[in-house]
């Protein structure tokens, strides 16, 4: 190996040695990297090492030095701090959309975030979730294709699928054909992360609605040539607005709904609405307020988890609905 190349290495590695195991708070002397070096192989002397710190400055690998009978050196970390890193490894373990694997490839790339802390942050990363995850290998795919279609402005096709009593994917078959896999093809508009799955949004030509679908129950996703079609609905669509109104992401009659609830549920309702709604206080110490929502199976069940706690005042049709719903309830038991 020729003396340009040795040097070349050497230069690499000391690189690496400092951006991985340095930092402000752990620089790294003159001896020690001289060490490191030579368990590579790579023999520096003190004043070799001097001149490679300062071609490295030069070229801008900023690299600080502390200045001492033994100088010690280091690269500023700018990588995420460890609470950082740790929140989001928490979420990647919680997040059920995620499969098994790829929830441990996924925490292992994230702890990198942390640089040189690396190892204090694996360390502590001891948390086990008992999340159930997703069997989709193919989500990240599947995530890919979606993306580079909003960007690209294309439709998307895809099958879709439930799962059977056996936990085997059981695909939605089409109407006509009931021999042939259902092909769906949409607008897709963006993805939502909600209630532990993962949704796409999207706007269906054939129903001319917007609808959602969780992405771990998509398989074969594509990006079509076919430009998206442009639509009142999509172009007027609030995804946050939609998505507040959403009860887990059951779609349904939009309506403003006139609630009362006892003061206890302040906090829930607060986690729930957050400040879009207004809370007045009722003559007998209750709290009223009218929260716009789309009226689904999941909102009642939601206002029912409550018992005597929450009540819907109005309007009318949607008191008669949670009777409904609570009659059904009953009838089964």
């Amino acid at each position: 190996m020729t003396n340009e190349n040795i040097k070349r290495i050497r230069l690499l590695r000391l690189w690496e040695i400092l951006n991985q195991e340095s930092d402000e708070d752990h620089p790294i002397g003159t001896e020690e990297l001289r060490a490191k070096l030579a368990t590579s192989g790579i023999q520096c002397d003190r004043k070799t090492l001097y001149s490679d710190v300062a071609l490295l400055n030069n070229f801008g690998y900023e690299i600080f030095c502390l200045r001492s009978t033994s100088n010690q050196y280091y690269v500023e970390d700018r990588s995420f701090s460890v609470p950082e890193v740790l929140i989001i490894m928490d979420a990647v373990q919680a997040a059920s959309f995620i499969t098994e694997r790829k929830t441990e490839e996924l925490v292992d790339k994230v702890g990198k975030l942390a640089g040189s802390q690396r190892g204090e942050v694996l360390k502590q990363n001891v948390v086990q979730f008992s999340t159930v995850k997703s069997m989709n290998e193919s989500i990240y795919y599947s995530v890919s294709e979606i993306s580079n279609a909003i960007v690209s402005k294309k439709k998307i096709g895809f099958n879709y699928f439930d799962y059977d009593l056996r936990f085997n994917r059981a695909y939605r078959m089409d109407k006509d054909n009931p021999e042939v896999r259902k092909y769906y093809v949409v607008n897709p508009m963006a993805t939502v992360f909600s209630n532990d799955n993962y949704y796409l949004f999207c706007y269906d030509d054939k129903h001319g609605t917007v609808v959602q679908y969780r992405v771990d129950r998509m398989d074969k996703v594509r990006m079509l040539d076919d430009d998206i079609t442009p639509s009142k609905e999509a172009e007027s669509f609030d995804l946050a607005e939609h998505k507040r109104q959403l009860f887990g992401m059951y779609g349904g009659e939009e309506c403003a709904v006139e609630l009362e609830a006892e003061r206890e549920l302040i906090d829930v309702i607060c986690d729930k609405f957050g400040k879009t709604v207004s809370l007045q206080e009722t003559t007998d110490g209750k709290i009223a307020f009218t929260a716009n929502v789309q009226v689904s199976p999941t909102f009642m069940a939601w206002c029912c988890s409550f018992g005597n706690l929450l009540k819907v005042k109005g309007p009318s049709h949607v008191v008669d609905r949670i009777k409904d719903y609570l009659d059904s309830v009953r009838a089964i038991y």
